[in-house]
């Protein structure tokens, strides 16, 4: 059970950063340097640790987000690596929700990297402190200052740089420290285990000088005690300083910045460090607030283990055909065996299994509480979102926002053996990853997965051959139009035959108009029930609805009409539902075809974000796709821009727009209406 002092020695943390800034590689050297782990595991050779399905390892990305637990300095450290590529970044979403703080990671060479405004802006979103590494200062091109520069510019931040690289010939050898005032070099020998502090050395010591006094200024802006010390010119010790930062970055107005090499095993047990110094624990963090469901009114819960549990199901995964869900516990405590409460599903659930998590393997616990990242087994009702607590207590967390999905892709099993095993499979994808939808389109008889982007796609189709060894073909989805009329027209049509030794007869009149977008297709009788039986009625309703399932341009379904029976005429013991729904099936086709008919198709509106430079290149490409742009709106350095466009113009858009925008702009699409192509 959390003690006081146990709850503030917590640091539920997350490494962010735009793909292939290291972030894998900084989280393998702090296992490493913890002791959890007793070999660096290197992405290049597909051997990190936390990267351990086979598709991250033959591609040397991460794809899900895995959490681990290690110690330092007497500090319980939970930790989540999350993934870089955009596809993904709905698991960058999720882990933020949850975490009490960041470790941005950027690279020295590329600098504020596209995905790393989208982390970065993720982060904001939830008010979640930050601390910066700026990593591969071993590398050709390395520009620790100039990173910098682009942190202030396009985050609207203040980045408080701690340490400064040492770069003796252009070699990076080291960190100063500004807070020590020491220069920081690590043992290669012992990979970077054991690390030195040493003088300054005389030829870099004015730059050190100059960076203190604005490190100093700058924290003595958001602290008045610092500031009075510093305009009288008395000595501010190192905790002074410490204690000052980790107030200005709790309260998200610095952001503590470090430099080092994870590769060349340079930098990494400062940056712990600062983890534990700056980064807030579970009471630093305001109390989570939900809305009790009984009264409808807001309330709060405090993090510690006396308050009503309150936990997040913020990921979902089936390992080895068991359900484990991963809970972030805000207040209160779980224990092994006891009931808890799904208040979004209103149904018990039992905890079988609590495990503490090391990427893939896992340790049993039996009892946790208030501040808690780890896994449980026994859910079985709970998705991504939900909120567990104690039924005499309820609280709704909010959830988490969930993307659109922007792509689609249509598959199709290659045997009945494998369409058993292809439905399995993806109940349970939909089930660990909400940002897939799964839909069975009865029109062209595909099943139709949509996902955030093509490299999303691909994995889930790698993962139901290997994992589920199911069989599919994979091909485009068809766009699905509809057809409508643009002309009013009255239509008679009388049906007359013996079919089967019987006469049919029927006799009916229909008046067609067009009707606004997005109205269906509306049925009105206006007989009076003298030329024709009120009886015979639903049966001309069938044929007419019959008819629209196929129109008359290109056989897709016709909508967007109204149709009036208007009238027709009864034979006595020749009249029969048969000849009215065949008269008005006739009756409804020939109209159509007489009425200007035309075929509309799906319009999608597509919310872009983009940063403002490449404003007009996205404008030029959605005129391009005969889109209409709608409504443009600044927000600072970002613009949104919303716009209407076919959906046959939008296949291939993600990777359009990345490329138009260095990879810097996102978007959502939805469906709008059909309408004329």
């Amino acid at each position: 059970m959390a003690s006081k002092k146990k709850l503030a020695n917590i640091r539920n943390m997350g490494i962010v950063a735009h793909i292939d800034a290291g972030k894998t590689t900084v989280t393998e050297r702090i296992l490493y340097y913890t002791g959890k782990s007793h070999k660096m595991g290197e992405v290049h050779n597909g051997e990190a640790i936390m990267d351990w399905m086979p598709q991250e390892q033959e591609r040397g990305i991460t794809i899900t987000s895995a959490v681990t637990t290690c110690d330092w300095n007497n500090h319980e450290i939970h930790l989540i690596d999350t993934p870089g590529h955009v596809d993904f970044t709905m698991e960058v979403e999720r882990c933020l929700r949850v975490l009490d703080g960041a470790l941005v990671v950027f690279c020295a060479v590329g600098g504020v990297e596209p995905q790393s405004e989208t982390v970065w802006h993720q982060a904001d979103k939830y008010g979640v402190p930050k601390i910066a590494f700026i990593n591969k200062m071993d590398r050709i091109g390395a520009d620790f200052f100039r990173t910098i520069e682009m942190m202030r510019e396009r985050f609207n931040s203040t980045p408080l740089i701690i340490q400064i690289p040492y770069v003796p010939d252009g070699y990076f050898e080291g960190s100063i420290d500004l807070i020590k005032q020491k220069l920081i070099t690590w043992d290669q020998d012992k990979l970077g285990l054991s690390y030195e502090l040493s003088e300054i050395p005389p030829d870099v010591m004015t730059q050190a000088e100059t960076y203190r006094e604005k490190l100093i200024e700058t924290i003595a802006e958001t602290d008045d005690t610092i500031a009075e010390k510093y305009l009288e010119g008395d000595t501010i010790s190192e905790k002074e300083i410490i204690d000052s930062i980790r107030k200005a970055t709790l309260s998200l107005k610095v952001v503590p910045v470090l430099c080092g090499t994870a590769l060349r095993n340079k930098g990494i047990q400062p940056v712990l460090d600062a983890v534990v110094d700056f980064l807030p624990s579970p009471e630093d963090v305001p109390p989570v607030e939900g809305i009790n469901p009984k009264t409808n009114q807001p309330e709060k819960r405090i993090s510690n283990d006396k308050e009503s549990l309150s936990a997040l199901a913020f990921k979902v995964v089936m390992d080895e055909g068991r359900k484990i869900t991963y809970l972030r516990i805000y207040s209160g405590k779980i224990k092994v065996g006891e009931d808890v409460y799904n208040v979004n599903r209103g149904k018990k659930e039992k905890i079988a299994r609590l495990l503490k998590m090391h990427a893939n393997k896992r340790e049993r616990v039996n009892e946790t509480g208030a501040g808690s990242i780890l896994a449980v087994v026994g859910l079985k009702s709970t998705l991504t979102g939900d909120t567990i607590c104690d039924e005499a207590h309820p609280i709704v967390l909010e959830s988490i926002d969930f993307y659109e999905p922007v792509i689609s892709q249509a598959i199709e099993a290659k045997t009945p053996d494998d369409q058993e095993r292809l439905s399995v499979a993806l109940t349970k994808f939909t089930d660990e990853d909400p940002t897939l939808k799964v839909k069975y389109d009865e029109e062209t008889a595909q099943t139709i997965i949509s996902g955030m982007g093509e490299l999303h796609l691909e994995i889930i189709i790698d993962r139901l051959i290997r994992e589920f060894n199911t069989k599919v073909n994979i091909g485009k989805p068809k766009v699905v139009y509809r057809e409508t009329i643009e002309k009013i027209v009255d239509v008679e049509r009388k049906f007359e035959r013996e079919l089967g030794e019987k006469k049919h007869f029927g006799h009916v009149k229909l008046h067609l108009e067009p009707n606004r977008r997005g109205s269906g297709l509306h049925l009105v009788n206006a007989t009076d029930g003298a030329s024709i039986p009120d009886d015979f009625i639903p049966g001309i309703e069938e044929g007419i609805r019959d008819a629209a399932l196929s129109g008359v341009v290109a056989g897709y379904p016709v909508t967007d009409i109204t149709v009036t029976i208007s009238g027709g005429s009864f034979k006595e013991g020749e009249s029969t539902e048969v000849g009215y729904r065949i008269a008005s099936s006739t009756a409804f086709k020939d109209g159509c075809s007489q009425a200007n008919p035309v075929l509309l198709e799906p319009i999608m509106i597509v919310d872009i974000i983009t940063p403002s430079e490449f404003m007009g290149e996205v404008i030029g490409d959605i005129n391009a796709r005969r889109g209409e742009v709608e409504k443009i709106e600044h927000k600072g350095p970002i613009s949104e821009i919303k716009a209407r466009v076919p959906l046959k113009r939008m296949f291939g858009y993600s990777t359009d727009l990345r490329s138009a925008t260095q990879g810097r702009a996102n978007f959502s699409m939805q469906f709008l209406r059909y309408d004329k192509s």
